[in-house]
């Protein structure tokens, strides 16, 4: 029987613009995701502390290396507190798919952190929850920027440039952001090894499209501040386009930013490290946004969600 049941969440986040360019120095703005979030359960349970997420059922000193970032997370948090790791159990919940650039991983790490403070009745500041949450993105990513758990913890847009502060952005946008998942993982490593072997073979045909992409990010930072949902869409177009010269679009992806289009979207784009993952689209209204999610999953997108960036405006 479960007993003190706490549960904390976690937003989802997708980059807007200047995936890939963010390598080279350019800016890239990522955004909170709402409506796909992670929920971390925590209740009492004597014995061994237990696991039960979608990859794995059990106690969580036997966990699956997958799951070694969420582990080394868990016992850094309980070992701050001078507790033991035993005596709870932690349930993850998901609706955000693993492996397709919607920051699942630092979600997750987010959600539990949130739960476990709240369990063991601690106040946990922005700063502590970013800094904790990195701790299981670098078991996982290597050497993460950081931004998804920072876009994540803040549910805030961010612009950010590699090895500079991340800045808030105002959020003045009215309209509804759409994001399909192609179902296929994306291939971020891939994908950033392909785009440096292009720049190095072919820098005067490769690095003006990175240059571009990041202008094209500079102005998506104006026109969200500024409403101008018309344009961002624009520039949501032709950065695509430049992530396509690039190489680090596919098929699915190119079907699925088509069919957006072609049923009224402001403009579409692949999000994240492309080769997979996830794409996204702009409406002007909820309408829109209906018949471009029906769409997508016409043209194959195995899930699809509706965002309303106007339901929440942020002022900073």
């Amino acid at each position: 029987m479960e007993t003190n049941l706490i549960r904390e969440s976690a937003v989802g986040k997708i980059i807007l613009i200047g995936e890939h360019a963010v390598v080279y120095g350019e800016p890239a703005i990522a955004m909170p995701f709402s409506e796909a979030r992670v929920t971390a359960s925590i209740s009492e349970k004597k014995g061994p502390v237990d696991l039960d997420c979608i990859y794995y059922k059990g106690e969580l000193f036997k966990a699956p290396e997958i799951l070694l970032g969420l582990s080394r997370l868990v016992e850094e948090i309980t070992k701050s507190f001078n507790k033991k790791l035993e005596d709870f159990t932690i349930r993850i919940d998901s609706t955000i798919p693993p492996e397709r650039g919607m920051g699942s991983s630092a979600a997750v790490a987010i959600a539990t952190t949130r739960a476990l403070y709240k369990y063991f009745n601690k106040k946990l500041s922005y700063e502590k929850l970013t800094n904790l949450a990195n701790i299981s993105e670098t078991v996982i990513h290597g050497t993460p920027s950081g931004i998804d758990a920072a876009t994540i913890a803040g549910e805030k847009p961010l612009y950010f440039i590699k090895g500079e502060p991340f800045k808030a952005l105002k959020l003045n946008l009215d309209g509804y952001l759409i994001v399909a998942d192609t179902g296929e993982k994306g291939q971020t490593k891939a994908t950033v090894a392909s785009v440096r072997n292009l720049t190095k073979s072919n820098p005067k045909k490769y690095i003006p499209l990175i240059k571009e992409l990041g202008q094209l990010t500079n102005q998506a930072r104006e026109s969200i501040e500024k409403n101008n949902k018309k344009l961002l869409g624009q520039l949501m177009i032709q950065a695509h386009k430049n992530l396509q010269d690039l190489g680090v679009s596919n098929q699915i992806l190119d079907r699925l930013v088509e069919a957006a289009l072609d049923q009224g979207a402001l403009g579409a784009k692949l999000t994240g490290g492309g080769r997979g993952g996830c794409m996204i689209a702009l409406a002007a209204d909820k309408k829109s946004a209906d018949l471009i999610a029906k769409s997508l999953i016409e043209n194959g997108a195995k899930n699809v969600w509706i965002d309303n960036l106007g339901d929440d405006l942020i002022d900073i």
